[in-house]
């Protein structure tokens, strides 16, 4: 018996709340990225795991947040905490992998197309495995085309904000980004659930695992915290904010004049030899 899906249970309540959390994620997940490009080559492994896990868990929440009006006329869904919160560690290590990328090689040519490829897996690895996490009566079917159309879309989208965190543009340039990505995430989601149709057994047997309103208060205050505390790292670092790169200061050297510009010519200097003046004509015997 083929099952009812309602994904949009709380009308546009959960899309938007679950947009703003994956542009939110995407927003400080870049400008670490962006932070990460203009530092001393020792912080650039701690910006960039900053900005893994921020994204990690706004795309995390997002997918979780839309899933909170998803359901399955007449039959009730569960979650298994394990499945949940592994699908967590799966986004948060793929996207890593793919900022890493970026932020040690740039954000052009292979590089770009390596991770952007890797973190839009990353995040289509969440979502199914996030479904997968569903227990209910009933079995998840998918259609191959749309899914591979939703995953296409998640590579696509998280490469053009990877390339746009490469740009170092200043703080708007990065909104844009941050909301690209959040179109990558959200899409991808909806998308894949488009894909999705559900064949009901009909059994009438109770699902086992976590019911959503269990599972609501571990995946909304666990990674808002982070997220939160990610926001005031960006609030307190006006580089990040502004995306100016480090002046490395110049270390005084006796003996030598601080900015001294010395322009080099491109043709070589001639020295000609001094021409001694002589007195030519008639030499008369000086006055005695």
């Amino acid at each position: 018996m083929q099952g009812t899906v309602d994904g949009f249970s709380y009308g546009l309540v959960t899309p938007l709340v679950a947009y703003f959390m994956a542009c939110l994620g995407g927003a400080l997940g870049l400008r670490c990225t962006t932070r990460s490009m203009v530092v001393a080559q020792s912080w650039r492994p701690g910006w960039l795991a900053l900005g893994s896990a921020a994204i990690g868990s706004g795309i995390w929440t997002m997918h979780f947040v839309a899933m909170m009006g998803f359901t399955v006329r007449g039959v009730p869904i569960h979650y298994d905490k394990a499945t949940t919160f592994a699908s967590l560690a799966v986004a948060i290590i793929m996207v890593g992998i793919g900022i890493f990328i970026v932020g040690y090689k740039g954000a052009r040519g292979t590089a770009l197309f390596t991770g952007g490829t890797i973190t839009g897996l990353g995040i289509a690895s969440m979502h199914y495995l996030g479904m997968a996490s569903m227990s209910l009566d009933g079995k998840l079917e998918y259609n191959t085309v749309t899914v591979g159309i939703s995953v296409a879309i998640a590579m696509g989208a998280a490469t053009a904000a990877l390339w746009a965190a490469g740009q170092v543009r200043g703080f708007l340039w990065s909104v844009g980004a941050s909301l690209v990505m959040g179109l990558a995430v959200s899409g991808m989601h909806y998308t894949g659930m488009a894909a999705l149709s559900v064949h009901l057994h009909g059994t009438g047997e109770p699902a086992t695992g976590d019911s959503p309103a269990t599972l609501l208060a571990p995946m909304l205050i666990g990674p808002l915290a982070f997220l939160l505390l990610a926001a005031v790292v960006v609030l307190f670092d006006p580089l990040m904010v502004m995306g100016r790169p480090t002046v490395v200061p110049v270390e005084p050297k006796p003996g030598i004049p601080a900015h001294t510009h010395v322009r080099h010519s491109a043709r070589r200097l001639r020295f000609r030899p001094r021409r001694t003046v002589e007195h030519r004509g008639s030499r008369t015997p000086q006055n005695r």
